[in-house]
């Protein structure tokens, strides 16, 4: 069992939100579902509570209502070893959602992610300060972000 899990409150539309990431992440699932009962507050049936996994993180979410929304404050950070894989990420999850800069963006439920390459990080940690320096200037110039020209501006 994981110690720590990400915990996402939902108003309303947490079964969706958990339907629609564990489409776009391989090694994904719904581990339980709370329902509401027959003698409960809600409608026997709805949707109350569940566990899932992305990529074999562990995640839960509930539908507690407009009391809370996300904020990029926090953010979900997604590693990624290719530019393919940033496309697809970026593309779906950004579907009806906002495309950021700097490889952040907010998907249609209010969820922030940034979705980076492993390559930038090792470029930033770069010996060469100046290199590094080319590399975070054209990152910042980058909404999605482009592996082939971060490389371009460690070695130009």
């Amino acid at each position: 069992m994981q110690k720590i899990n990400p915990f996402l409150w939902f108003d309303g539309n947490a079964e969706e939100a958990i339907n629609f990431y564990i489409s776009i992440f391989k090694n994904s699932k719904i581990t339980s579902i709370s329902r509401h009962g027959e003698d409960e507050s809600g409608a026997e049936g709805a949707f109350i509570s569940a566990t899932f996994q992305l990529d074999g993180q562990d995640f839960m979410a509930l539908n507690g209502g407009p009391h809370f929304t996300f904020s990029p404050a926090i953010s979900f950070f997604v590693n990624c070893e290719t530019q393919e894989e940033v496309d697809e990420l970026w593309e779906k999850l950004s579907a009806d959602g906002e495309k950021q800069r700097c490889g952040w963006l907010q998907d249609k439920f209010g969820v922030s992610w940034q979705i980076i390459p492993t390559v930038l990080g090792e470029l930033l940690q770069s010996p060469d300060a100046v290199k590094a320096e080319k590399v975070m200037k054209a990152m910042l110039q980058m909404d999605k972000i482009d592996i082939a020209s971060l490389k371009q501006a460690y070695e130009g």
